[in-house]
């Protein structure tokens, strides 16, 4: 599955290290942080997916606590 969010973020760096992060979650098929149209796209497993997103959720909030992801 994969899915789109809105994803507040302040800047290119923190999208990139929010990024790498999220990529490295068991599960994670693909990940994507893009500071410039504000969005989160979040590719995994069906099965896994609502536990995969809560996990890549906390970790951006590691990177960026100011961070916002609308799921």
């Amino acid at each position: 599955m994969k899915k789109t969010f809105k994803c507040e973020v302040d800047c290119a760096n923190c999208a990139a290290k929010m990024e790498e992060a999220v990529k490295k979650i068991d599960g994670v098929i693909s990940a994507r942080v893009n500071f410039m149209t504000q969005k989160f796209i979040l590719e995994a497993a069906d099965d896994v997916f609502d536990s995969v997103l809560d996990m890549s959720i906390k970790a951006c909030k590691k990177v960026e606590p100011d961070c916002e992801i609308e799921a």
